[in-house]
């Protein structure tokens, strides 16, 4: 495939100076849209393919002062003021699929709506890039995450081939629940690859998250066979009460065994995402769960040590 400089991506965001999700200092780049809904997900703007108003209630002056500018601007009447709700500014989204504009956000004088999700060009980014690559020294690089980065597959193997073209470090953050060809050329230019493992048992796994999981484990399995030069490191959220316990945890366990890899990244959770959800309107089912306490993490990687696997606790990379 040759790259296409025109060829347009969504960005939902671009982070630089990221030191943990490859080696280095990294600009991790968050491609729109995912085939997975984890109940959990840290970054739900990134879910649905396409361009979002995301609504910051704590910024919005209707309570305060009675603005209703964004009621009067929207073309589409998606914005109603129902003061019985709460919050009282209520956002119709399906009706915010059809806007072009989303006008909506630039007559908010508040910031309290923004749109959420760019339109790229293949050279854009790579501008962007070429600009963050003075700091990244000389293991640093870019990380393409999202999101689901293989679903924007044409765009991401034009942006692998140009980085490639540049002497530009590649890593992924991937499901792996993508057709096996798509991957697999997707992969062929990436030097790094983090794969989440969530759960070994299928319907668990479609439970949580929508999908099964034998896709990412076939796919898993066959890079893992395949004669790739890069690093494969399988990441799992540690999520209490879904994934911890330690039966699936010997399932894990026993499943890099037999195909063959070395080390496992379990990452404690969290919920930083929370206030994302609640700005896209969408309740937040983890709002009460705890942080992971480290005892926990500890004991979780003595059973993936004694399976002679290395196990890194979250931000305890090999980097």
């Amino acid at each position: 495939m040759k790259a296409n400089s025109n060829l347009k991506g969504l960005i939902f965001d671009i982070q630089g100076y990221s030191v943990h999700d490859g080696p280095g200092c990294r600009t991790l780049v968050f491609l729109t849209g995912c085939p997975l809904r984890c109940e959990w997900c840290a970054n739900p703007e990134g879910m649905e393919f396409g361009q979002k108003v995301l609504y910051r209630e704590t910024k919005c002056k209707y309570k305060a002062w009675g603005c209703t500018r964004c009621v009067e601007a929207c073309p589409y009447e998606a914005i109603r003021i129902d003061n019985k709700e709460e919050p009282p500014v209520r956002i119709d989204r399906s009706l915010c699929a059809s806007c072009k504009t989303f006008v909506c956000t630039t007559v908010c004088l508040y910031e309290a709506l923004e749109v959420c999700g760019k339109w790229m060009t293949v050279e854009e980014l790579m501008n962007v890039l070429n600009r963050d690559r003075q700091y990244w020294g000389a293991e640093g690089g870019v990380t393409f995450t999202g999101g689901e980065p293989l679903l924007q597959k044409e765009f991401l193997i034009s942006m692998l081939e140009k980085c490639q073209e540049a002497f530009i470090h590649t890593a992924i953050e991937t499901s792996a629940y993508a057709p096996e060809e798509v991957f697999l050329e997707a992969i062929r230019y990436v030097e790094w690859a983090f794969i989440d493992i969530k759960h070994m048992d299928p319907e668990k796994h479609r439970e949580k998250t929508g999908v099964s999981n034998e896709i990412i484990l076939q796919n898993i399995a066959t890079l893992a066979a395949s004669d790739w030069p890069g690093r494969l490191i399988i990441r799992m959220p540690v999520i209490e009460g879904f994934n911890d316990s330690e039966e699936n945890i010997v399932a894990t366990a026993e499943f890099l065994n037999k195909v063959g890899l070395e080390e496992i990244n379990i990452l404690p959770f969290h919920r930083l995402g929370e206030s994302k959800w609640r700005q896209l309107g969408k309740t937040y089912l983890y709002r009460d769960k705890e942080w992971t306490p480290d005892e926990r993490l500890a004991q979780i990687k003595k059973i993936f040590n004694s399976y002679n696997l290395v196990c890194y606790v979250g931000h305890e990379t090999p980097f």
